[in-house]
């Protein structure tokens, strides 16, 4: 069974980084695609970015292009959510999750996941 824990959360300025790990046990990462989620209160869970496991391709959310980036490190098997120029509007809880999916992850929503993280807390606040 595929288990994943989220680390590297935590309170940060405006204007900072910061870098989400999701670490794997159980079962390796090659072939499942990998998501970062994340919720910010009140509001429904949003898919962030996600990296699909047949060709490496990636997706980014409109709110995130151009400052967050997504990596999966086979060896290690973790995927990573590297966050720079953080906005108060990026606070909220983060998950991971893996899923064996067919096509581009770009297609596929939340509860097509059937693997998550615990979540990790980034509250973005001066």
């Amino acid at each position: 069974q595929l288990q994943l824990v989220e680390s590297g959360g935590g309170l940060v300025q405006p204007g900072g980084s910061l870098r989400l790990s999701c670490a794997a046990s159980g079962l390796a990462l090659n072939g499942y695609a990998n998501a970062w989620f994340r919720q910010a209160p009140g509001k429904a869970r949003e898919k962030v970015s996600c990296i699909s496991s047949h060709d490496g391709s990636t997706y980014y959310g409109d709110s995130v292009k151009g400052r967050f980036t997504i990596s999966r490190d086979t060896a290690k098997n973790t995927v990573s959510l590297q966050m720079n120029n953080l906005k108060p509007e990026d606070t909220a809880v983060y998950y991971c999750a893996a899923e064996r999916l067919a096509l581009s992850c770009r297609y596929y929503e939340d509860y097509e996941y059937n693997n998550w993280g615990q979540g990790t807390q980034v509250p973005v606040s001066s």
